[in-house]
């Protein structure tokens, strides 16, 4: 416990009681550059804003110059057969061209045969930026999809495999029948009043939203704050796209287009999809219910002093688990409360940023609030392992999977687990095909309690399901 104490409180607590910076990636309202949203200016297409200056960041439309809106179109309708197909190539070839050409060609003889594909990404690596308007041409000449998405990061997932460094290039394709896909680009406009999202579709129940994030000129957090306000239960995963450390070093492939800033997704609907978060950790001690708490700062679990709840529940450890406690002890925090019991699955995980023994304060990574259940968890090879194959374990009790996207962290592959492909070989498995591609995130969207949060260490997953 000593040595758990003594890294957090090597964290103080700054002024007002709160601290002063948070982790890249953890949804709490800063953008992932570090500098405030409203310190950012962006070089933007002209906006119609329709503020509340009572928020953060307001949803807004815009039509962007020379550019046509997002148009949603109908999945071919075969007449002998509904059924979903997916495929997934991935190449390491040096040639940009050559890479997603045969990436694209290995995607449709998996799966595709000669079959129109109505969506496609393309996942570059940070190597092929360069060429990324040249990658997404191939693609297109080789699928000729009706909707292409796609971004440069730090490493890319095809089939069974990670690319975690090095040129490479994944693809994924899939013929849906009678899906509604709509492919867009939103941007954050900054206004006198605060930042404004522009560009992000009408919600109409549906069935999966995807949305690659460049973290630079994108303020994900907020926006997903102002989202959960304004829908509930978006179907919403996607990541935090890290191609630099600069604006506008990126290229988001939306359609014909690429841009260097903002957002990318597509909305499908009238299609089976099941969304998975798997936040790999596991429980230690017992719930509490925060009863003095302000901003992000818990003073009291249960009616007592928080760092003293905390010491107790970790002095109660083995010295093998206070080990792991010490390498990586996260909070949970329930968001939906409406339930008798909870599972890992209704805890959303946020970091523990420090502590003040003098107080019994902790800091999280995020905003809690007073009634909230809280509990404290570990993160580990073994129960990351664990985590991701109950949560597809229980996704696909019953269902039929044709294919999924997946984002993962950055800090796991080979920097959490052992051997490296990890991810992408447990889903493979449960999927029972290779038809899987995404990439390594600086930060991952996926739902947990019904609102659509921004995780850090964690797999989310779109799983696309036979009718």
């Amino acid at each position: 416990m000593r040595e758990v104490a003594q890294k957090l409180e090597q964290r103080q607590i700054g002024p007002g009681g709160r601290f002063d910076s948070v982790r890249h990636g953890l949804g709490n309202g800063d953008c992932s550059a570090g500098d405030g949203c409203s310190e950012r200016r962006l070089e933007l297409p002209e906006a119609r804003l329709t503020l509340d200056h009572a928020a953060q960041v307001v949803l807004v439309e815009v039509e962007e110059k020379g550019q046509r809106r997002g148009q949603r179109t109908l999945g071919a309708m075969e007449s002998q057969t509904l059924t979903c197909r997916i495929g997934a190539g991935l190449s390491t070839s040096e040639s940009t061209s050559n890479a997603a050409a045969g990436a694209a060609r290995e995607a449709r003889s998996a799966g595709l045969g000669h079959g129109e594909v109505d969506l496609a990404f393309v996942f570059l690596a940070s190597a092929h930026i360069a060429e990324a308007e040249a990658a997404a041409e191939a693609v297109r000449e080789e699928l000729a999809p009706r909707h292409l998405l796609g971004c440069v990061a730090e490493g890319v997932i095809g089939g069974a495999r990670e690319i975690e460094e090095g040129p490479a290039v994944a693809v994924w394709a899939g013929t849906l029948p009678g899906a509604e896909i709509e492919c867009f680009h939103s941007v954050a406009v900054q206004t006198d009043a605060g930042i404004a999202v522009a560009g992000f579709p009408e919600l109409d129940d549906p069935g999966l939203v995807a949305l690659l994030v460049d973290p630079i000129t994108f303020p994900a957090g907020p926006f997903l704050t102002r989202l959960n306000e304004e829908h509930e239960r978006v179907p919403l995963v996607g990541g935090m796209a890290v191609a630099g450390q600069r604006a506008g070093v990126q290229a988001l492939i939306v359609d014909d287009t690429v841009h260097a800033h903002g957002a990318v997704g597509v909305v499908v609907s009238s299609r089976p999809v099941l969304t998975v978060v798997s936040q790999g950790c596991r429980p230690i001690g017992h719930e509490s219910v925060i009863t003095r708490c302000e901003g992000n700062v818990i003073y009291e679990l249960a009616g007592r002093p928080a760092f003293e709840r905390l010491r107790d529940e970790v002095a109660a450890l083995s010295p093998e688990e206070q080990a792991v406690a010490a390498r990586g002890l996260l909070a949970g925090l329930v968001i939906d409360e409406n339930r008798p019991e909870y599972d890992t699955g209704d805890f959303l995980m946020r970091g523990l940023l420090g502590a003040d023994e003098a107080t019994g304060a902790l800091a999280l990574g995020d905003i809690a609030r007073v009634g909230q259940t809280l509990r404290f968890f570990v993160r580990e090879a073994t129960s990351a392992d664990a985590d991701l194959r109950q949560a597809l374990g229980s996704a696909l009790r019953g269902g039929r999977p044709a294919g999924a996207l997946l984002f993962t962290c950055n800090g796991r592959g080979t920097n959490m687990f052992p051997e490296p492909d990890h991810d992408a070989r447990v889903v493979a498995q449960a999927l029972g095909n290779q038809a899987l591609a995404g990439f390594f995130c600086g930060g991952e969207i996926g739902p947990v309690g019904g609102k659509a949060f921004l995780h850090g260490f964690t797999a989310t997953l779109a799983l696309f399901l036979e009718p």
